[in-house]
């Protein structure tokens, strides 16, 4: 889509034998000059896409559905109406709202007949921060991720239509979690609304369903609750069943592991009765669907008494706990462990209700400690999924901070907030040995350093006299491995502590499974490994993984490893303290994990393929507040605004990551070189296309020009840096109108 006044994209090259430099010692040349000179050679190596724009001041109409009225960022939304539902078909503004990638594999699978957890996100009516796709400047943002316990998300609000929002899609699916979108009908309304597409034929509810099914399949979440909170005619209540029979049948059909489930709410007779249990009333909704989410009133005679009633499909009866205790209910905000441990005596999966009650009602200050206690108090009643893919790689970043960070180096500073970006997440808590030894490991997230992201992993802990190490486990993991993985892990010690470092991984098969380059903790009985640390990396892989054992910046290091499997399943992930030679005393130690990766190593060696044909669209310019130079950068004339779209298979990112350089503005028009300026991180993308809002470039004089580039940098699954000769360009050339 192309905004008024832009010319389909000009290709500029010049050939490098035309700018080519003496080579010169590299001191006698300043580092400024050095700089530019190595951007014009990317320059001219590349192929950089150019838009010419003459500036106006009369904007680009923007669809409020999709884009905030006073920035024009783009936001999640949602549906209000029936015929809102019946009137959408996908568009080119839908895209940034569409989920990178399906789940990750996880065992054992959503199917098995293990009790499940599903974790019902409403918040304050929802779409608050988290509704900016590409983040915001949220300080202190509720965050989940205790996601190892999770096997199924629900976003909820009263919105009749509720598409969740993308960043909670990503960091979900990322975990193997599935997501749910909520279709809810209240009050009158909802019984009008009802009315009008179940009173009828069945065209009418099919062509719902058809929709809802659409939808879900367009943006990559995994289906539907089902709420229907107001009473139904006997007409309208006949062909629910049919409606949830056909709406599950072809979720299953078109979305890969889809699931719908029903809320205790109407009965068969259509009145509006919640049950706080599967019974006779509500079991035709069951038997025609994927799953029940039981009204949060119950007592433990409900969960006896729906035992019968579910027969060999208990898992698929999710028992509600509202966390804020309101009502009836057992237990709630920190007793919630009271419902658990009724609700899996009995057989039956949980659906927690509302568990940002730690971040709503307590103090903000604190939430990270008691979101920490909450979960905790929990997780013997959570048992916890494996993930199944590789590569694996997580920089522990939670998706916000107070600055940016990308390998130990310092891009910007102030808060930020955007799910998307958040990594693969560990397994929280506080693990004692056993014995009165007193030792113990503690793993917390942590803002105050990281390594790339937000945030970092933070473990402290005790080595007790009498024993000489102490090991947590991070990740479970379930994934059968090709015969040669590459592993790396960043960390630094904080404090005085003498302790050694050391990740270790779990193998399964043991008896066909052949393993070369790691040490057996117990050789003959254990499964327990520890890789041999490289001292250089492999001639093979040098480009990608070149700091290995070095002393980085910050404090970091980087421990790489190369394992040699056979026949093997890679286990759970493991890091290991253990004291310094010849120490006898109690140790204690604080330590940081900045990144774990666990790759596929002939995945590295695989070419990656190229940004290509970038376009630009919904231009919009503003005059700045102020002609006041901003400091670093050009002087702040003017604001502009525009869309990115570019060609990438998603399959093979982990995200984009969008940079600009201002240029000097102001020139002759034509191309000119760039100046000195470093490229300046602008944020991050997870589909083809980004929103720029806002930047300040110079304001061009009479018959003068001005220029800024685009850079898109994809960041590969194997999560290494991309040379920047290989990323994603395109320039805006612009002028002022003439008079």
């Amino acid at each position: 889509m192309e905004a008024p006044g832009v010319t389909e994209p000009g290709v500029a090259t010049q050939p490098a034998a035309l700018l080519q430099e003496l080579p010169l010692p590299a001191p006698a040349i300043p580092e400024e000059q050095r700089e530019r000179r190595a951007r014009r050679r990317i320059e001219e190596e590349q192929e950089v896409a150019v838009f010419r724009e003459v500036v106006s001041f009369t904007p680009d109409p923007m669809p409020v559905r999709y884009y905030d009225k006073d920035t024009t960022s783009p936001i999640s939304f949602y549906l209000s109406s029936l015929e809102e539902l019946l009137a959408w078909t996908p568009d080119v503004e839908d895209g940034f709202n569409v989920a990178l990638a399906p789940p990750e594999g996880r065992q054992p699978p959503l199917s098995s007949r293990r009790p499940r957890t599903l974790l019902c996100h409403d918040m304050m009516g929802g779409y608050l921060d988290d509704k900016f796709i590409q983040g915001s400047a949220a300080q202190n943002p509720y965050s989940f991720y205790h996601w190892q316990y999770i096997d199924i998300f629900v976003y909820f609000s009263h919105h009749t239509v509720t598409i969740p929002p993308v960043g909670w899609t990503n960091a979900a699916h990322r975990h193997g979690v599935c997501v749910l979108g909520t279709f809810i009908t209240e009050w009158q309304e909802g019984g009008q609304l009802c009315e009008a597409f179940l009173a009828g034929d069945e065209r009418s509810y099919r062509a719902v369903a058809d929709q809802l099914v659409l939808i879900a399949q367009f943006f990559r979440f995994d289906g539907w609750l089902i709420n229907i909170e107001n009473s139904l005619s006997l007409a309208a209540v006949g062909n629910m069943p049919h409606f949830l029979r056909y709406l599950t049948t072809q979720l299953h059909q078109q979305v890969p592991g889809g699931l719908v489930l029903w809320y205790d709410s109407v009965v068969s007779s259509g009145q509006l009765k919640w049950q706080n249990e599967l019974n006779e009333h509500n079991r035709v909704f069951f038997d025609s669907c994927d799953g029940f989410f039981t009204n949060y009133n119950w007592q433990e005679a409900h969960l006896e008494r729906m035992q019968g009633q579910a027969g060999e499909r208990q898992a698929d009866v999710y028992v509600g706990v509202d966390v804020f205790a309101r009502g009836n209910v057992v237990g709630g905000r920190f007793e919630t462990n009271k419902s658990l441990e009724l609700i899996r005596k009995h057989g039956f999966s949980a659906a927690l209700f509302a568990p940002g009650w730690v971040y709503e009602c307590l103090e903000k200050t604190d939430f990270f400690q008691n979101q920490d206690k909450f979960w905790s108090l929990l997780a013997r009643h959570l048992p916890t999924h494996s993930i199944c893919a590789l590569p694996f790689v997580t920089s522990f970043c939670m998706g916000m901070g107070a600055r940016r960070v990308c390998y130990g180096q310092e891009e910007a500073v102030g808060p930020w907030y955007h799910p998307s970006a958040q990594e693969i997440q560990p397994l929280f808590g506080e693990h004692r040995l056993e014995g009165d030894g007193g030792g113990w490991v503690k793993t917390l997230s942590c803002l105050a350093d990281a390594w790339n992201g937000g945030s970092s992993l933070l473990i402290r802990g005790v080595i007790p006299p009498e024993v000489r190490e102490v090991a947590v486990r991070l990740f479970s993991l379930q994934v059968p491995v090709p015969p040669k993985v590459f592993l790396s892990m960043v960390y630094k010690l904080e404090g005085p502590s003498n302790v050694r470092v050391a990740l270790e991984l779990t193998t399964g098969d043991a008896g066909s499974c052949h393993i070369g380059g790691i040490w057996p903790l117990n050789a003959e009985t254990s499964s327990r490994h520890s890789p041999r640390p490289l001292r250089v990396p492999p001639t093979k892989l040098a480009r990608w993984v070149g700091r290995c054992g070095q002393q980085l910046s910050g404090g970091w290091v980087q421990r790489c490893y190369e394992v040699n499997l056979r026949g093997c399943l890679l286990g759970d992930l493991l890091v290991s303290f253990s004291r310094p030679p010849g120490s006898q005393e109690e140790e204690n130690f604080v330590c940081r994990l900045g990144e774990i990766q666990v790759v596929d190593a002939k995945s590295l060696l695989a070419p990656l393929p190229q940004v290509q044909a970038i376009s630009l669209s919904h231009v919009r310019w503003r005059p700045a507040a102020s002609s006041a130079s901003s400091g670093d950068g050009p002087p702040a004339g003017l604001r502009l605004s525009c869309t990115l779209h570019w060609s990438f298979p998603l399959s093979h990112v982990r995200c984009f990551r969008l940079h600009c350089c201002p240029g000097t503005g102001g020139g002759p028009l034509g191309r000119g070189p760039l100046g000195p300026e470093k490229p300046k991180l602008l944020g991050l993308a997870f589909v083809n296309q980004y929103r720029i809002v806002d930047l300040a470039v110079a304001a061009p004089g009479p018959g003068q020009g001005g220029r800024v580039e685009f850079l898109v940098e994809p960041v590969p699954r194997e999560g290494f840096l991309v040379p920047q000769a290989e990323w994603g360009r395109a320039a805006v050339q612009y002028s002022l109108p003439s008079t």
